[in-house]
């Protein structure tokens, strides 16, 4: 019979794994069915899941895994950068115990490149990051950046990230060499440009701050059809009709986005 413990850990890395997506429902009684235990047990471990910041749980729908937006993204990236650039810098000496383990994933990343699971190839490349963190002896760090890794291989699948895995190992190689020859500034540095080249692959819309940004796209006229009488489409209308803060709005009876702004 699993625990809490071994279900959480059974979930997040299947989430590393990209076998579950952003959005998956994590039903109760088919995970208590699959785990062979009760389902207390199993709300135990999703309570301490979304407390991490991996799964959500809604009254009517249960119990899902997270779909970060991107703002959440953007943050979960800048926290990662902290981290393991901090984790890098506070760091004194790397011994050749610690070198060795991190050589030893090295090896089994390429392994899987070369192989044809996609699932495993996904989780240790993830793993690579927590891995470092054991290596340079903080272990706390390591369980908070597995968390970290998750939700940014979430992240990866929900915005569609077109980074590629052989750059990636490569980019860990790199890391491994600078932090064998000593050279901590390098690795560094290298660690920032490899989290900055990860995210800078994903899809992120850049008009995202805009809360009316995808109907305003919507409602905008096709092929060129006329925009009607004020010669405004939609769309203009929808952003005209958006008041700044402390601003008035203009009350001409013939101003039809007057009364669209207001149903808005």
């Amino acid at each position: 019979m699993a625990n809490a413990s071994d279900i959480s850990n059974q979930i997040i890395e299947a989430v590393m794994a990209q076998k579950l997506a952003p959005g998956a429902r994590l039903g109760e009684q088919q995970l208590a069915m699959l785990f062979d235990c009760s389902r207390t047990i199993v709300r135990e471990a999703l309570t301490g899941l979304a407390a991490r910041g991996i799964v959500t749980v809604s009254a009517r729908r249960g119990w899902y895994v997270i779909e970060p937006s991107q703002e959440e993204a953007r943050e979960a990236f800048e926290a990662r950068r902290v981290i393991e650039m901090g984790l890098i810098r506070c760091t004194t000496d790397v011994n050749k115990t610690a070198i060795k383990q991190l050589k030893s994933h090295l090896t089994r990343e390429k392994a899987a490149l070369k192989g044809k699971d996609v699932g495993l190839r996904s989780f240790l490349l993830g793993d690579f990051h927590v891995c470092l963190a054991e290596c340079l002896g903080n272990s706390l760090l390591a369980d908070t950046l597995r968390d970290f890794t998750a939700r940014t291989t979430l992240i990866a699948m929900l915005y569609q990230s077109s980074h590629d895995a052989a750059q990636s190992c490569e980019e860990h190689v790199q890391i491994v060499l600078a932090l064998e020859k000593g050279n901590l500034v390098l690795a560094e540095k290298l660690m920032q440009s490899h989290i900055g080249n990860v995210q800078a692959t994903l899809k992120l819309d850049p008009s995202g701050a805009d809360p009316l940004a995808q109907l305003r796209s919507a409602l905008t006229p096709l092929h060129g059809k006329a925009a009607g009488k004020t010669g405004k489409s939609a769309a203009q209308v929808l952003h005209t009709s958006v008041r700044k803060p402390g601003q008035r709005s203009a009350k001409t009876s013939d101003d039809p986005s007057t009364y669209l702004g207001a149903l808005l």
